[in-house]
C-alpha cells in the first residue's frame, strides 16, 4: 500500500467513509418540510402575553389555551424562505457591508503582510493562539454577549489559521464557538442572566461564583479538544473535513509568502486602524449599546479609510466592495432558509403547545430529573426560539414557577436557560449567526456538525453534571 493510498483511507474513516453530506440548502429544507408535517399533527396553542416592568412581552404562566391551529401546506412552505429573507435583513445587510468592507481591506495586501509576521513570531508554537483567542472571545460572551459581533473576526481569522497551518473550521472555533461556549455558561451576560434573572425574580448577576467556576471549567474544556483538534490537522492536513474546499485559499497564502513586497508604514496603518475598529466596536457594545448597524458602520468606515490610505481607486473600492458582498450570498440564502424553519412553526401556532406540554412532563417528575430533564427540553425550544432573551421572556414565566413546585431552585432553572440556549446554538441550523460564520469561512454546514458533535456530546455531559452539582447543593 503506497503512503497516498494510507492517507486517503484515514481521511475517509476521519469523514465517515464514503458518505456524502448533503448541502446545507438540503439539510434545511428537509428541516423545514418536517416542521410543516407536524404542523398536521400538532393541535394550536397559545399563551396570553403582557409586558413586565423590563418592558419585556413575557407570557403569562397558567393563561394557556388550545385554538385552532393552521397546518402549513406546500404554499405556505414555498412563502416562508421569503419570509425569512425578509426577517433576516438586518443581519443579511450586516454580511454584505461586512464582507463588502472586509474585501477592500485585503485589497490592500495589509492583512496578508500582518499574517506573515504574527507566523514568524509564532513560528514553532503555534498551538499557543488557541487558546489565546478562544479565551479572549469566550470571556466576551461570557461578560457582554458577545455573539454576534463575532461574525467579522471570522472573516479575518480564516487566513491566519490557515497559515498556521490549520484549517476554516479553526477559524469558526476559535471565534463563534469560543463566544458561544462564554455566551452559555456566562456570570454576567446581560441578554441572559441579566434578563432570565429578572424575569425569574432573583438578584441581579447573583450566584456568580459558581457560574465563574462553570465558565473557567468549559472555557478549558473548549481549548483542550481545539488544541487536540488543530494539532491532529496540523501534522496532516488531509484530514481535515474542510481540506479540499481549503486548497485554493492555501495556494493564495503560499503565493503570497513566497513572493510577497516590503511591510510598509501604510499597510501598518491600515493594521492600526483595524485593531481601532475592533476596540471601537467592544467600546460600542459596552459603553454605547452598539448593534448590528452601528457595528457595520465602524467596520464599513475602516474598510473606505483603508482603501483610501492602500491608494485604491474609487473603482477598484467599489469592485473590490461588490465581490465581497458577492461572496456572501449565499450564506445570506441560508439564514433566510434557516428562519424559514421558525416561521413555519409560529404561522401554525404551535410552539405555545410544544412548550405547555413539555412544562406538563416536567412537572410529573422528581426534583433532581426534572432538573436534568429541563436541560434538553431548553435546547429544543431553542431550536425554535434563537434569542436569548426572547427564549428567556418565553420560558422562565412559566419554568420559574414549576420549578418551586418541583424543588428546583430559580437559580438553577436561570442556569439550566443558559445552557440550554447557548451551547445548542453551535449546532442548530436554525442559528443565523451559526450559518452567517460557516458561510464566510466557506465551511458547509453538515462538515460542521458532524465536527463539533463530539464537543456537543462533550458539552451535554458537563453541562449535566453542572446541573446535579447545584441541585445537589441546594443551589439558590
Amino acid at each position: 500500500m503506497n503512503v497516498t493510498t494510507s492517507v486517503n483511507e484515514k481521511r475517509k474513516k476521519s469523514t465517515g467513509g464514503n458518505f456524502k453530506v448533503p448541502h446545507t440548502l438540503v439539510i434545511i429544507s428537509a428541516i423545514i418540510l418536517l416542521v410543516s408535517i407536524a404542523t398536521y399533527i400538532v393541535p394550536g396553542g397559545a399563551y396570553e402575553k403582557a409586558v413586565n416592568d423590563l418592558g419585556k412581552t413575557i407570557v403569562v404562566d397558567g393563561s394557556f389555551k388550545y385554538i385552532e391551529n393552521e397546518p402549513q401546506g406546500l404554499f405556505a412552505i414555498l412563502q416562508a424562505p421569503i419570509q425569512g429573507i425578509v426577517d433576516s435583513g438586518e443581519i443579511i445587510a450586516f454580511l454584505f457591508i461586512v464582507g463588502g468592507a472586509f474585501n477592500i481591506i485585503s485589497r490592500t495586501k495589509a492583512i496578508d503582510f500582518g499574517i506573515v509576521n504574527i507566523v514568524n513570531v509564532f513560528k514553532g508554537k503555534e498551538i499557543l493562539i488557541i487558546p489565546i483567542i478562544t479565551t479572549i472571545f469566550s470571556l466576551g460572551g461570557a461578560v457582554f454577549g458577545m455573539y454576534e459581533e463575532s461574525v467579522p473576526f471570522v472573516a479575518i481569522l480564516v487566513p491566519l489559521m490557515l497559515a498556521l497551518g490549520y484549517d476554516s473550521i479553526m477559524a469558526v472555533a476559535v471565534t463563534y464557538l469560543a463566544c458561544a461556549l462564554g455566551f452559555s455558561s456566562a456570570m454576567l451576560n446581560p441578554f441572559t442572566v441579566g434578563i432570565a434573572q429578572s424575569i425569574a425574580e432573583i438578584p441581579m448577576f447573583s450566584g456568580i461564583a459558581y457560574r465563574t467556576i462553570i465558565w473557567v471549567i468549559t472555557t478549558i474544556v473548549g481549548c483542550a479538544f481545539l488544541m487536540m483538534y488543530a494539532r491532529k490537522i496540523k501534522k496532516n492536513p488531509e484530514l481535515s473535513p474542510v481540506y479540499e474546499s481549503d486548497k485554493i485559499k492555501r495556494e493564495n497564502l503560499q503565493n503570497f509568502e513566497e513572493d510577497h513586497g516590503k511591510f510598509t508604514l501604510t499597510h501598518k496603518v491600515i493594521l492600526a486602524s483595524l485593531a481601532i475598529c475592533i476596540g471601537v466596536i467592544v467600546w460600542g457594545v459596552l459603553a454605547k449599546g452598539f448593534w448590528i448597524p452601528q457595528i457595520a458602520a465602524v467596520f464599513l468606515i475602516t474598510g473606505l479609510f483603508s482603501g483610501i490610505i492602500g491608494r485604491l481607486s474609487g473603482d477598484e473600492m467599489a469592485d473590490a466592495f461588490l465581490e465581497g458582498a458577492k461572496g456572501m450570498i449565499g450564506a445570506a440564502v441560508m439564514i433566510g432558509f434557516a428562519r424559514a424553519i421558525v416561521i413555519v412553526a409560529e404561522n401554525a401556532s404551535i410552539i405555545d403547545t410544544i412548550l405547555y406540554n413539555l412544562s406538563n412532563v416536567i412537572g410529573q417528575l422528581p426534583s433532581l430529573l426534572a432538573a436534568c430533564i429541563m436541560y434538553p427540553i431548553q435546547m429544543f425550544i431553542n431550536f425554535f426560539v434563537g434569542s436569548g432573551s426572547g427564549q428567556a421572556a418565553l420560558t422562565m414565566p412559566i419554568l420559574a414557577p414549576l420549578g418551586d413546585l418541583i424543588g428546583v431552585s430559580r437559580q438553577l432553572t436561570v442556569l439550566i436557560f443558559q445552557f440550554g440556549d447557548g451551547f445548542s446554538n453551535i449546532i442548530f441550523p436554525t442559528s443565523g449567526i451559526l450559518i452567517a460564520c460557516l458561510g464566510i469561512a466557506g465551511v458547509p454546514f453538515g462538515k460542521w456538525f458532524k465536527w463539533v458533535l463530539p464537543l456537543q456530546g462533550i458539552l451535554f455531559v458537563l453541562a449535566i453534571t453542572f446541573i446535579t452539582i447545584g441541585s445537589l447543593m441546594g443551589w439558590s
